[in-house]
Order: structure tokens, then sequence, then C-alpha cells
């Protein structure tokens, strides 16, 4: 027997099991980290920290031990989850079999030739975003860019975690704005709106931030830190190119990553001196090897997500934003309910992303709600959908769990939580959101002075 949406009680213990992974796990890697111990948060696997999450959400489940079990099996197995677990093994295959055939090293010392070592990373955060909106992908992005940019910082005496912020940065950027994102169709459709007027009223806040990045990104290049490029091989750098061209192209990522990868693998079987077809199938599946830890946690994650929904958690965050309308409608003006209303779809849009470490499953999880708010304080749906994916994505690029920052941390063999702190574009889109409620509601008040 399914449990129907209605069916819910809203409850605020549902979202212990969210909290306590939290706690496990950061404040684990925090310790270690305070200890002086090196690689802090891979101390604890983060599979393993959220053991107690799920052990706890399966106890209080309120419908017995079956339906928990599945409910969570109904969200692990959800199409977006299994869509990023695929990316990632993809990613990963490619990732390896470039850097063995040469790949990587051609296209580092093409980005070393091309990009001015004062702009690097500007230069990378530009790519990326460009890639991101016209691939409609924040994790395909990754996947192409992440083994480019490892591979100049490391060339370049960049630090790694200030080169993982770049790309996520980019990524972000384009899978909030691209008019083929899944989050964009997702929030289109919820809130009943045109995707051309969403991207309109999307790009007027999401541009400020992106400029105010580059710039801050200029600042924080070390200035001199990229070597000489070295001889470019244009052959080995074609399966790159191949990938970046169609991805602009706005071919499907579960085409563009196989293309890249089976170019990559006959550049090294022609190139690569002893570089065999047995040697060709051991790096694609020692790629799927090295997404392990982040393709079981993603799983995890989605099953914890649906039983944190099931016994109320989301309901729970939505009503507490409804009484909070609710006090603003009794006691303000039709102005500040609106503005207040604004507020709360992105404060829905956040929460809900963080019990689901998905943006586009939040934004479905959460659309409905942010409608009726919407509708009920005179929001357009453009501005609705605007905001819903503008925060689900500002919290994807914070989440310690998210798969951006999972998938970054395994290419760059550092710790998600280092990937985060340095995810400057999603954190300036966040004030930029903030600020962008404010500016329009205080514009209307003098136009109407």
């Amino acid at each position: 027997m399914t449990q129907s949406d209605t069916d819910i009680t809203p409850r605020a213990s549902a979202l212990l099991p969210i909290l306590l992974f939290l706690v496990t796990f950061i404040g684990t890697g925090l310790y270690y980290q305070a200890q002086n111990v090196d690689y802090a948060f891979y101390q604890l696997p983060s599979p393993v920290a959220v053991l107690p999450a799920l052990l706890l959400a399966i106890l209080m489940h309120h419908r017995g031990m079956n339906d928990a079990i599945d409910t969570f099996l109904k969200g692990a197995g959800h199409s977006n989850i299994m869509a990023m677990c695929f990316i990632y093994l993809l990613a990963g295959a490619f990732a390896t079999v470039a850097k063995a055939t040469g790949g990587v090293d051609a296209t580092v010392n093409l980005g070393l030739t091309v990009i001015p070592s004062w702009f690097i990373l500007p230069g990378l955060f530009l790519i990326s975003a460009f890639i991101a909106t016209a691939m409609g992908t924040s994790m395909g992005t990754i996947g192409a860019v992440a083994p480019i940019a490892l591979g100049i910082a490391e060339a370049a005496g960049i630090d790694k975690a200030l080169m993982a912020g770049v790309v996520i940065s980019g990524a972000m950027f384009g899978d909030n704005l691209s008019i083929i994102s899944d989050t964009t169709i997702a929030a289109t459709r919820t809130q009943g709106c045109e995707m051309k007027d969403k991207f309109r009223e999307n790009i007027s806040i999401a541009t400020p931030a992106a400029l105010a990045v580059v710039i801050l990104f200029f600042f924080m290049q070390t200035e001199g830190a990229a070597p000489e490029a070295g001889d470019i091989e244009w052959l080995k750098v074609l399966p790159y190119l191949t990938i970046l061209v169609l991805a602009v192209l706005g071919l499907n990522v579960f085409l563009v990553l196989p293309i890249g990868l089976i170019f990559a693998g006959l550049v090294g079987l022609m190139q690569v001196e002893d570089y065999t077809l047995s040697q060709y199938t051991k790096d694609i599946y020692a790629g799927f090897g090295s997404m392990q830890e982040i393709f079981i946690l993603s799983i995890m994650i989605g099953g914890l997500g649906a039983m944190v929904k099931a016994q109320g958690g989301l309901a729970w965050m939505g009503l507490q934003i409804e009484r909070v309308i609710a006090l603003f409608s009794r006691k303000h003006s039709e102005e500040a309910n609106e503005r207040a209303a604004e507020l709360g779809i992105a404060g829905i849009a956040a929460l809900t992303n963080t019990c689901t470490a998905n943006n586009t499953v939040s934004i479905i999880v959460s659309g409905d709600l942010a409608k009726d708010l919407a509708e009920k304080h005179e929001v357009t749906p453009r501005r609705s959908a605007s905001l819903l994916d503008i925060f689900a994505c500002v919290c994807q690029g914070l989440l310690p769990y998210g798969a951006q920052a999972l998938l970054l941390g395994s290419i760059f063999l550092i710790s998600p939580v280092e990937v985060i702190a340095h995810s400057y574009y999603v954190m300036v889109l966040a004030v930029a959101g903030v600020s962008a409620v404010f500016i329009k509601h205080q514009l209307r008040k003098n136009k109407g002075a």
C-alpha cells in the first residue's frame, strides 16, 4: 500500500535522521581536523556516516518496517538518482582513460596556452558556466571540465580546493540558468510559466552574481603562477574538444560522455605505446571504481530523503513557512506579504533541497506549495519559478553531501567540505537572490511615491 502526499502528517521529528547524518559526517571531520589529522573528512567514509541516520529513519517510520524499506528503495531507485549515478560512472571512466592516454596533460597544455596566466580562474569559471548553460547539467559539466581544471591547478600551483570551487561555481550557474536544465523544466512546469519568461527573470539576478564572482576570481588568482605550456598534442586533445563541442550543441550527456570515452580509447590505442584494448577496459573499470563512494552515498541519500518526506519532515517545514506567511497576512501590508511570500518560496526550496540533496527533486516536491503561496500573495509564476530554481541550486551547491561536491571531491581527491567552502558563486547568488526580493519592492515603492 502506498502513501499519498495528502495522508502525510507533518512531523518535526522526521528531520532528525538528516540532522544525525550532518552531525555525524561533518562533526567527525571537524574533530579530526582539530586533531591535525590528514584527510580529516575521509576518516569516516560518508556512506558509513549515513548508516545511523538510515537506521533511525527506519525505526521512526510509523507505518512499519516493510513500508519503511519499500519507501527507502523507491527513493534510492528514483530516476534522478539513477541518472546521477550513471553520470558518475561515465565521468569516472572518461577521466581515468583520458589521463591514462595522455589526454589530460595535452588538454592542460592547450588550456595554459589559450588562457592567460592572470585569467586562469575567471577563464575556467566562464568556460564551465558556458558549457553548463549549453549542456543543461552541472554533473555533465563537472565530468567534462574537472579533470582539465585539476591538471591546470597542479601545473600552475593553484590550490585544488579553490579550483574545485571555480568549477562548481560555473557548473551551478549553467544548471540554474540553462533552458534545457532539469531544474528549469521542473520549476516552469510546477509554477505554470514559459521558459523564456523564467529565463529573463532569472538572468537579471544571476548576471550580477556571475560578474561579481569573475572579479573575485580575478583578484584571487596567484600572479605568475602558471608555468610555460608544453607542446600541444592535438590528437590527444580531440576527445575533450569533442565532448565540449557536443555539449555546447546540446547533445544529451548520456551520449556525450560515452562518445568521449570511446574517442579517448581510440586515441590511446593509436598514440600510446603498449596501450592495449585490455588496458583500456581495465581503465574504464578503474574509473567506475573511483566513483564507488559517491555512487553508494547518492543512493542512500535518495532513500533517506524519501523516508524523511514520507514521515512528514518536508510537510512540517512547509507548514512552518505557511504559518510565518500567515502572520504577515494579518499584520502587514500587501507589499510586505508579497515579499514574505517570495522569501518563503526561497526558504521552501532551500530546506527541501537540504533533505533531498537533489535540486530537481526538491523543486518537484516543493512546487505545489510554492505555487499556492505565489497565487495567494500575487507573486507572478515566472518570479516563483525563478526563486525556486535559484535557491534550490544555491543549497545544492553548498551541500557537502550533494552530488556536485561529491563528484569534485572524488576527482580532486579532496573533501567535499573543502569544495563547498570555495563555492563562491552560489554564495553570491544567494545574496543576489535575497537582495532582488527587497530591491524589487523598494523600486516599486519609489515608483509609487
